[in-house]
């Protein structure tokens, strides 16, 4: 304990006996990198958040939108008003509740370009994305870098979550070798979800999370576990599974999701009436010059991280990695056409 505030803090915490004083002090000096600050990832990041855990990297590619508030804790109407980035907006409420722990926002897309430094010094990896290229990436770099993570996916009232212990358990891939073909799996756009479904998934990460980051390693659980809110279903898969003597990632240290030059342009974003654009090789727009130019034509607002405005009833927010948003239309190729005739290429 380094000081009083922070033993009264996690008092309760240190007196289960399966962390301790020990187990609480392995758990301030730990780095994590969590993925997406969704649904799930921001009931992930609140609770460890809450459990004292030393440094959380934030990482997230979307604004707050207000479809988001029904299942999304922590954010507020504020924030859609303001139209903040998910992980600045989540880094905000969080030091509010514990300044203690050190935040580190990255509005920018978790992609083969930006993991290396995002993944610096990072200890443990939270999957807390809504799409399976994600997903991918993130079991290819932790498996070649031997870096354990927790996947998590929920639609409907439905959720499943794996720790994935490279070496040791099934990665993704041992489990489902290949991404289903798109159009396949429902989506929260297409099956909807309820924030129940969301928070179960969200516990069982963390709760798991605490288990790698105090050492108690024996205690993970070695299965994916499946479950079924509405009606009420449970079970586990593999609890005794090795790594699959075939699996392409495992076994054949096969790679490509890491070793892909760059990922589709384009990405329609779950449940939001939206199309994400991304440029063919990474830039840094000047926002402000931006800003100035689109300002002879459109009410431009700006804040730290987004500048944003409205053309053709749709919603446009650029973000100073290059990527776009655009928010009231589904169709990639009628978004790049917005786009391109707007703000050019």
């Amino acid at each position: 304990m380094d000081s009083p505030d922070t033993a009264t803090r996690y008092s309760r915490q240190v007196r289960f006996p399966l962390i301790g004083p020990a187990g609480q002090e392995r758990l301030g000096a730990a780095r994590i990198l969590l993925v997406g600050c969704g649904a799930l990832g921001a009931g992930l990041a609140e609770m460890l958040v809450r459990s004292g855990v030393g440094t959380l990297v934030l990482v997230d590619r979307d604004v707050v939108d207000a479809t988001n508030l029904g299942r999304q804790s922590t954010y507020t109407n504020e924030d859609v008003e303001r139209r903040l980035p998910k992980a600045a907006a989540l880094a905000h409420h969080l030091a509010a509740f514990n300044p203690l722990v050190k935040l580190v926002p990255c509005v920018t897309e978790f992609t083969p370009a930006t993991a290396p430094e995002l993944l610096a010094d990072v200890e443990l990896v939270l999957d807390g994305t809504d799409n399976l290229e994600t997903r991918y990436l993130i079991n290819d770099l932790c498996v070649r870098a031997a870096m354990p993570w927790i996947y998590g996916a929920c639609v409907g009232s439905s959720g499943m979550t794996a720790n994935i212990v490279p070496g040791e358990t099934p990665c993704l891939r041992c489990l489902f070798p290949d991404p289903p073909p798109p159009g396949t799996l429902e989506t929260c756009e297409t099956a909807g979800i309820i924030a129940p479904a969301a928070m179960l998934v969200a516990s069982v990460q963390a709760a798991e999370a605490l288990k790698f980051l105090t050492g108690a390693r024996a205690a993970v659980r070695r299965s994916l576990l499946r479950f079924e809110l509405w009606p009420w279903r449970c079970f586990e898969l593999g609890a005794a599974a090795a790594p699959r003597a075939d699996c392409p990632c495992c076994a054949e240290r096969k790679f490509p999701f890491a070793e892909a030059a760059a990922s589709s342009r384009t990405a329609v974003l779950c449940g939001r009436h939206s199309v994400q654009l991304r440029p063919a090789s990474p830039l840094r727009v000047e926002l402000g010059v931006l800003a100035e130019r689109l300002a002879r034509f459109h009410q431009v607002k700006q804040n730290d991280w987004v500048l944003h405005f409205e053309a053709e009833g749709v919603h446009f927010t650029l973000f100073e990695d290059g990527r776009a948003l655009l928010t009231g239309v589904n169709d990639p190729v009628a978004a790049r056409t917005l786009f391109d005739r707007i703000i050019g290429t």
